[in-house]
């Protein structure tokens, strides 16, 4: 019942700590703890790693600075658009760093739950107070006593519990999902290594190897084994980050290292042809890069189930088309055999780095004979099949909560009847936070 709920701000509900400014001079490429940014948050909220991108810490650190598994950050400066005062639940211990740009989140526990602060922070109501509040012109920054200033609708702790435990059960949900995805992405890449890369195929025991080389095997062009079709040239106005006519496949829709990446999907408006389109399992790949580590030219990514609209690539993407070959082959061997390392660098220019297209093809490559090809699809396309139903059930999971969330948050679905096992999550976040407050205690 709403009359259960309050009207509050946050200073009401939360204290937010500043981070400490860790030292340039002490910044490596790799180490054990990581330093965050602005960078390392989803701006619905939500923590990621930037593989290749994340600065690690090789200093002295104050032992308060380094985050437990459980705690709750939020963005303090808007490294890019719509970032500001996105929070993010830290996923372990003693490994990530608690940087100045970013505000540590402490409930004052008789009034508030950290859980249900996190789904706070990620409403419309919530971060549309921080960024009018921020500082800035072109940079925007926010500050604790900004933050303690938004006004919020709030139910008594027992309410925020359970309201907490619904939309944590959907992201325990999707995570899981996302780790089956890995380790099916890590299969198909061990099993690709394992038969062509170590060259322990079936039947490599019995055959002839000369200079290293399975005797046989086709030695030819890249043109040989696939084509390809430039993507399509677009105008700013054609483009959209909410909607569209197609969806649009873009440099923003990989990985650096290579994969796919959902997040970087835009919408486009404009005339096409029909090769320009792609579906389903179709192999695409970057050949333009603004990164300035090659992270991205030369990298392929497979296009998933994309419900409701056709989906195009734009000019910077490449569609690959295999010949006497599955997608599925074509697709892991570009992505695991060392090729867009190679390939990579014949990518030139100043700021922006293009690949010519047409020297893509123009590559010797060795193949395994269409046997051995076939063979390792029909083993590696179930693993494809499989990944292609997680994301999709993410798809659901992810918009079922988005929907849920701010019906639950304002009160107008009312949880207050209902009996609701609090996930494992939650309860092993409690539990480790309480045993580290012990062990500082002693």
């Amino acid at each position: 019942m709403m009359e259960h709920w309050q009207s509050m701000i946050l200073r009401d509900l939360l204290r937010v700590e500043h981070g400490f400014a860790f030292k340039g001079e002490y910044f490596a490429d790799s180490g054990h703890y990581v330093v965050l940014t602005p960078g390392n948050f989803y701006e619905e909220g939500g923590f990621k790693l930037r593989p290749g991108k994340d600065r690690f810490y090789l200093g002295e650190i104050p032992e308060r600075y380094i985050l437990s598994k459980g705690s709750m950050i939020v963005a303090m400066t808007e490294q890019a658009e719509g970032l500001l005062g996105s929070p993010a639940i830290m996923p372990e211990s003693d490994r990530y760093l608690h940087n100045q740009r970013l505000g540590l989140v402490r409930p004052i526990e008789r009034w508030a739950d950290l859980r249900f602060l996190y789904y706070l922070f990620n409403t419309n109501v919530v971060r549309e107070q921080i960024r009018n509040s921020s500082s800035g012109a072109k940079v925007r920054h926010t500050s604790p006593e900004r933050i303690y200033g938004t006004k919020v609708l709030v139910p008594g702790i027992a309410i925020q519990r359970k309201i907490a435990a619904i939309l944590t059960a959907y992201d325990d949900l999707i995570e899981v999902n996302k780790r089956r995805i890995a380790l099916l992405e890590k299969m198909a890449e061990e099993l690709y290594r394992e038969w062509f890369v170590r060259l322990r195929f079936p039947g490599y025991q019995k055959t002839r190897f000369v200079k290293g080389v399975p005797e046989g095997w086709p030695f030819d062009v890249g043109r040989a084994f696939f084509d390809h079709v430039k993507g399509k040239s677009y105008a700013s106005h054609e483009i959209s980050d909410e909607d569209g006519t197609c969806f649009f496949i873009t440099l923003k829709s990989f990985h650096r290292r290579g994969g796919y990446r959902k997040e970087g999907l835009k919408y486009f408006s404009g005339s096409y042809k029909d090769g320009q389109s792609v579906e389903a399992g179709d192999v695409v790949m970057a050949v333009t890069d603004m990164t300035q580590d090659r992270a991205v030219v030369g990298e392929v990514a497979r296009i998933p189930k994309l419900h409701g609209k056709k989906s195009v690539i734009s000019l910077d993407v490449i569609r690959l088309m295999p010949k006497n070959m599955s997608t599925t082959f074509l697709y892991s061997y570009m992505r695991y055999s060392g090729f867009a390392n190679y390939i990579k660098e014949y990518a030139n220019g100043a700021n922006v780095l293009h690949l010519k297209p047409d020297l893509i093809g123009k590559q010797r490559l060795l193949f395994p004979p269409a046997e051995l090809r076939d063979q390792f699809s029909s083993l590696v396309e179930p693993f494809y099949q499989e990944i292609d139903a997680l994301e999709e059930a993410n798809g659901v999971l992810t918009k079922t909560r988005d929907l849920l969330l701010p019906r639950l948050i304002s009160g107008k679905l009312s949880v207050e009847d209902l009996d609701i096992q609090f996930p494992p999550s939650m309860q092993e976040t409690t539990a480790e936070q309480e045993s580290l407050l012990e062990a500082r205690r002693a």
